[in-house]
């Protein structure tokens, strides 16, 4: 029991003979309270405050489940705050601790690991995982899924300017097949052309293949590697896998490489691409960020050229 008002009170009081068969003389005389003032607080109409107290929690609810029960407070209120409601982050914190709701956490690793030799491509990223526009920056990574069939493995290709998965390609075996299907993926997704992009990635032996160079020379991105042994060498890749780990393989079970491969496949496009907040966007998803530069990108010019007109 959450709340210690008299409602509250006198609704436990109700769902004990309804959900344990408990008789209410019995559940009054436990909590010190007499059956006549039960049945006053039972039959009391609900209040105006009851009901408004009632409408934040049920949206609360609604956006934590929309979340998959991934977002904590503060996401949940930005939704809430975006929706038009007018509640404090620290309200919807205490809602959620007495609705027992909390977000997932992302455990952290604890250290690097010992740095290894140059790596065998140029390091062009140097850490700095930001990008001005789209298109500047991807970067890559592997990572495994367990199934009822075994190990499904999942190549990706992000751009670091909104945190967009752009391309991704899983199957049974992380080889050269795999990490050149991604970036193919991606410059599909962006119509094709993408020559001039910096793909960025580990020193792991797919992305050293001779296939993987000849994919990347055909489609112009040039080549930037981090350290070997170090976590920090392609953060954002590895933040992706462990979002991708916790907030949904971790709490689903899949029997077979399909099921996992449509159900991870709906997930990135139906939530991650659309839905989920990044800090790094500003609070909002990787499509809305991508929209909202695309749509401030075609202003400015248009603002510079009225200006210009009137001789600003």
């Amino acid at each position: 029991m959450t709340e210690t008002g008299p409602a509250a009170v006198a609704a436990f009081i109700g769902n004990q003979r309804t959900g344990h068969k408990v008789p209410h003389r019995l559940a009054c005389r436990v909590l010190g309270v007499s059956e006549s003032w039960f049945y006053k607080w039972r039959d009391k109409p609900t209040t105006a405050r009851q009901v408004r107290r009632g409408q934040p929690a049920d949206a609360i609810r609604q956006v934590f489940e929309d979340s998959g029960g991934t977002y904590g407070s503060p996401k949940v209120w930005l939704v809430l705050v975006r929706q038009g409601r007018r509640v404090s982050v620290n309200t919807v914190a205490r809602l959620m601790a007495e609705l027992g709701r909390a977000g997932r956490k992302i455990r952290r690793r604890r250290g690097p690991t010992r740095p290894g030799k140059r790596p065998a491509a140029p390091d062009f990223v140097r850490r700095d995982f930001t990008a001005d526009a789209p298109d500047q920056v991807w970067c890559g990574d592997r990572t495994e899924i367990t199934t009822g069939e075994g190990k499904l493995y999942l190549a990706t290709v992000i751009d670091l300017f909104s945190r967009r998965l752009l391309g991704h390609a899983m199957g049974e075996r992380h080889d050269a097949d795999l990490v050149v299907a991604s970036p193919h993926m991606a410059a599909a997704t962006r119509g094709g052309d993408v020559s001039g992009v910096i793909f960025h990635s580990d020193r792991g032996s797919e992305y050293h293949s001779r296939r993987f160079r000849r994919a990347r020379r055909r489609l112009g991105v040039t080549q930037s590697m981090g350290r070997v042994g170090s976590c920090f060498g392609n953060a954002v890749s590895e933040a992706f896998n462990s979002v991708l780990e916790v907030e949904y393989v971790h709490r689903h079970t899949f029997a077979t490489r399909t099921e996992a491969r449509l159900r991870i496949a709906t997930w990135i496009t139906g939530f991650y691409h659309t839905h989920r907040l990044h800090s790094v966007c500003g609070y909002r998803s990787p499509t809305d960020y991508e929209h909202d530069h695309r749509a401030n990108s075609t202003l400015e010019p248009a603002a510079q050229k009225i200006s210009t007109v009137r001789g600003d």
